[in-house]
Formats: C-alpha cells, structure tokens, sequence
C-alpha cells in the first residue's frame, strides 16, 4: 500500500515527464484529485493554461489518470468522453482495455 505523499510522488513525476512530450511546464491541478477507495484520480494542464484560463493555449492527450493505492501504477484515462465514463469503466473493470 502507497501512502498519499508516496502516490502524490508519483504522479507529479508521471506530470514532469509529460513535459517532454508537450515540450512546455505542465502542472499538476491537485485541487481536482479524486480519492478513491482503490486510489487517486489526477488531472493536469499546462502551467500557461494553468495561470492564464484565457491564454489560447489548448494542449490534447492530457487524459486524466488514476495512480492505484495498491501498486502505484498509473492507469491513464481516455480524453474523448468525460472522466466520469473513464473512471466508472475503470471501476468496472473495463479499463484499460
């Protein structure tokens, strides 16, 4: 079992590399987390969209993800529907496929 600071850890690492894929600072937007009972749903966004809602800046494939209590693995989510419909196939056991 992962502590909250141990899965905290992880998924600001899993947000810090998706900067190499952006290719700009990425932040993580903890006051959106999700407990769960199997583990925490995280969401993150550009640090430019982050500090200016207004900027033009869109980013895609920023899918929310889920880092598991038990393992600490991170389970990324899905962008074309909401994160409701990830998170209950997830619960499901529909996700990922």
């Amino acid at each position: 079992m992962y502590t909250e600071q141990e899965i905290l850890k992880i998924a600001k690492e899993y947000v810090l590399d998706s900067e190499k894929v952006f290719k700009m600072p990425m932040i993580l937007l903890e006051l959106y987390t999700i407990k769960k009972s199997y583990g925490y749903v995280f969401f993150y966004n550009s640090k430019k969209k982050f500090d200016n809602p207004e900027s033009e800046t869109e980013i895609l494939g920023n899918a929310p993800f889920i880092v598991e209590t038990k393992s600490g693995r991170v389970i990324e989510l899905g962008t074309a529907r909401s994160s409701a419909y990830y998170i209950e196939e997830y619960e499901a056991g529909r996700w990922p496929k």
